[in-house]
C-alpha cells in the first residue's frame, strides 16, 4: 500500500503543540488559507480530493466567506455575523415537517407538559452539534470524510448506507409535508404526487443559488425560517395561549396532564428532534468560512463563534416549536375525534373534517393536513393558508438541507468527485422516489402512522452518527489541544447513550403495537443481531480513539477494526490516497 503515513500523537502522551509549522504542499493545493498544520504530532493532511479543496463541491461553489480579524475587545458582532449561516441551516432539521407533526401531537396528548422534554432535547442536540462543529473546524474535514479515512471499507460502506437511510426517511417527511402544504394552498386542486414533483424541481432550482454567492443562499434560508416564525407565531397569538402554563411546561417536568401514551410521545419528540444526518451536515457546513488552521487563535475563535451562532439558531427553532405545541395544546387537548367533527359541523370545512376524522371518542388523531383543516375550522380559512405557508417553508428548506447532507455523505464516504449536476440529481432521485411512491399510493389519513414509522427508522440510525462524532472529538491525535476534556468525554458519551437508549425504547414500544408474523419476527431478530454487532464494532473503535492503549495494541483490533496500526506505543495512521484505501 502506497498510502501516506503520518505518525500521530501517542495516546495519553504529551503534545508539543507545534501548530505553527505549515505544510507547503497543503498550502500550494489550497485555494484559501484554510490549511491544516503538518508535523509529526499534528493532524493528518486533508487529501487533495477532499471537498475542502474541491472547487466544484456542493455548497462552497459560490466561494468561502472571509472572516474579519479579531478585535481587541475579545468579541465582535461583525465577526459573529461573518460566522452566521451554517448554524441556521443546521437548525432547519429541528423545524422540518416531521418535527412539526411531532410537536402538534404532543400538544394534543399532553398539553404543555412535554415542553420540558422539547427543551431538553434541543439542549442535548446543541451539545452534539458542538462536537460536529469541532470536527469540521479543527480537522478541516467533515465527519463523512473522517469516516472515509478512519474506518475500514465494509464498516465505512455500512455507515454510508445507514446515513442514506436516515436521509431518505427524513426526506420523505419533508417532501410529503411540502406536498401537503401545496395541496392545502391550491384548495386540493394539486394532488400529493404532483406536489412531490413540484418540490423536486423547485428544490433543484433553489440549490443552485450557492453557485452565485454563498451568503445569498444563507439569506434565503433565513427568509424561510422567518416565514415559519411569522406563520406559526401568528397562530400562537390568535389562539390566546396562557403564558404561565407554557413557562411551567418548559421547566416543571411533572404534571397532572399526563395521560396514557404521554411517555411514548415524549420519546418520540427526542427521536424527531435529533437527526443523525444533521451531524454530518453541520460538520461540513462550518468549512464554508476561511480559517487558517495553523493559527490556534483562529481555530478557537471559529469554535467559539460557531457555537454562539448554533445556540442562537436552536433558540429560534425552539421558540417556533413551542408555538406549534402550544397552539394545539390550547385548541385540541382533551378533545376527541367526535368533538372536532361536532365543533366544525356548521363551518365550510365540515365536509373535509368528516372525511379526515373518524367519528369516535378516541383522542383526536392529528397530522399536518388535519391540523390545517382544524385551524381553518376554528379561526377561518385565512388561518389554514397561513399554516400551509409555514409548512411549505419548513418542507422546502429541509428538503434543500437534506440534499446537501446527501451530497456531503456521498462525497465523504465514497470519495466520489462527480460533476455538480450529477451529484444533485443522484441524491435527489434516491431520496424522492420513495416519497413519490408513498404520496401516490397512500391516503392522507395514513400519513400520521407513516410519520411515526419514519421517526423510528431515523432513531435507529442515530448511533451511526453519534458514536463516530464522539470517537473523533475524543481523540487527542486528531483534535490536539481541542480534544474533549474528561468532563466533556463523560457528558458526550452519556448524552449519546441516553439518546440511543431512549430511541430504542421508542422503537420497541412501537413494535409492541404491531402484530408480527413468523417471517417478520425472523427479520427483526436478524436485523437485531446485525444492529447490535455493528454498534459493538463502533463502540470498540471509539474506545481505541478515546485512548485505550490495551485495545489499540490488541491483534484482533489492529487487524479487523483499525485502519491505523500500533507500533512501539505509537499510533500510526494510514491516510488513503485518491485510489487506495486500507
Amino acid at each position: 500500500m502506497n498510502a501516506n503515513e503520518d505518525v500521530l500523537t501517542s495516546f495519553g502522551g504529551p503534545q508539543d503543540g507545534n501548530n505553527g509549522e505549515m505544510n507547503s504542499e497543503a498550502v500550494s493545493r489550497s485555494s484559501s488559507a484554510s490549511t491544516t498544520p503538518s508535523s509529526t504530532k499534528s493532524l493528518f493532511e486533508p487529501s487533495e480530493e477532499s471537498s475542502l479543496h474541491n472547487g466544484s463541491s456542493s455548497y462552497y461553489s459560490g466561494g468561502r466567506v472571509a472572516v474579519p480579524a479579531a478585535e481587541a475587545n475579545g468579541f465582535s458582532f461583525r465577526k459573529l455575523w461573518a460566522f452566521t449561516g451554517p448554524g441556521f441551516l443546521m437548525s432547519i432539521a429541528y423545524l422540518d415537517p416531521g418535527n412539526i407533526e411531532s410537536d402538534l401531537q404532543s400538544g394534543v396528548v399532553a398539553r404543555y407538559s412535554l415542553l420540558w422534554v422539547l427543551l431538553g432535547a434541543t439542549l442535548l442536540g446543541l451539545a452534539m452539534q458542538r462536537l460536529a462543529i469541532k470536527i469540521g473546524v479543527v480537522t478541516g474535514l467533515h465527519l463523512a470524510e473522517l469516516c472515509y479515512r478512519k474506518y475500514r471499507t465494509i464498516p465505512r460502506l455500512l455507515l454510508w448506507l445507514m446515513v442514506e437511510v436516515a436521509i431518505i426517511g427524513s426526506d420523505m417527511q419533508e417532501v410529503i409535508g411540502t406536498a401537503i402544504a401545496i395541496y392545502l394552498l391550491s384548495s386540493k386542486r394539486i394532488p400529493l404526487y404532483v406536489g412531490v414533483l413540484i418540490t423536486v424541481f423547485d428544490t433543484l432550482s433553489f440549490l443552485f443559488l450557492d453557485k452565485y454567492k454563498l451568503r445569498r443562499l444563507e439569506l434565503f434560508f433565513g427568509f424561510l425560517i422567518t416565514t415559519m416564525a411569522v406563520s406559526f407565531g401568528y397562530q400562537y397569538i390568535i389562539s390566546d395561549i396562557p403564558q404561565l402554563e407554557v413557562i411551567k411546561g418548559m421547566f416543571i417536568p411533572w404534571s397532572s396532564d399526563y395521560r396514557p401514551g404521554t411517555l411514548l410521545q415524549a420519546v418520540g419528540i427526542i427521536g424527531a428532534v435529533i437527526m443523525p444526518h444533521n451531524l454530518y451536515l453541520h460538520s461540513a457546513l462550518v468549512k464554508s468560512r476561511v480559517i487558517n488552521r495553523s493559527q490556534t487563535n483562529e481555530v478557537k475563535d471559529a469554535n467559539r463563534y460557531y457555537f454562539i451562532e448554533a445556540s442562537l439558531a436552536l433558540l429560534v427553532s425552539f421558540i417556533i416549536n413551542v408555538f406549534v405545541v402550544s397552539v394545539f395544546a390550547q385548541d385540541l387537548y382533551g378533545k376527541t375525534n367526535q368533538n372536532v367533527i361536532d365543533t366544525c359541523a356548521n363551518t365550510p370545512f365540515a365536509g373535509d373534517i368528516n372525511s379526515a376524522f373518524v367519528a369516535n371518542n378516541v383522542t383526536a388523531e392529528i397530522n399536518i393536513y388535519k391540523a390545517g383543516l382544524v385551524l381553518g375550522c376554528f379561526y377561518g380559512g385565512a388561518s389554514m393558508y397561513v399554516w400551509a405557508i409555514g409548512i411549505l417553508a419548513a418542507g422546502q428548506s429541509s428538503t434543500m438541507t437534506g440534499t446537501y447532507a446527501g451530497q456531503f455523505a456521498m462525497e465523504g464516504f465514497l470519495n466520489l468527485q462527480w460533476v455538480r449536476w450529477k451529484r444533485v440529481l443522484f441524491t435527489r432521485t434516491v431520496a424522492v422516489i420513495p416519497a413519490f411512491y408513498v404520496a401516490f399510493f397512500s391516503r392522507l389519513e395514513d400519513l400520521t402512522k407513516m410519520n411515526d414509522i419514519l421517526n423510528a427508522v431515523m432513531a435507529l440510525q442515530l448511533p451511526f452518527a453519534a458514536i463516530p462524532t464522539v470517537a473523533f472529538t475524543c481523540c487527542s491525535a486528531l483534535m490536539l489541544e481541542f480534544v474533549n476534556g474528561a468532563v466533556e468525554k463523560i457528558i458526550s458519551i452519556a448524552l449519546s447513550f441516553t439518546v440511543i437508549g431512549v430511541n430504542l425504547y421508542f422503537i420497541i414500544a412501537n413494535l409492541e403495537h404491531v402484530e408480527l408474523t413468523a417471517l417478520m419476527i425472523f427479520g427483526v431478530v436478524v436485523f437485531g443481531v446485525f444492529y447490535i454487532t455493528f454498534n459493538a464494532y463502533l463502540i470498540l473503535h471509539m474506545m481505541v480513539y478515546m485512548g485505550n492503549k490495551t485495545l489499540a495494541g490488541n491483534r484482533f483490533v489492529q487487524r479487523f477494526v483499525l485502519v491505523e496500526r500500533w507500533d512501539d506505543n505509537t499510533f500510526v495512521t494510514n491516510v488513503p490516497s485518491a485510489n487506495e484505501q486500507s
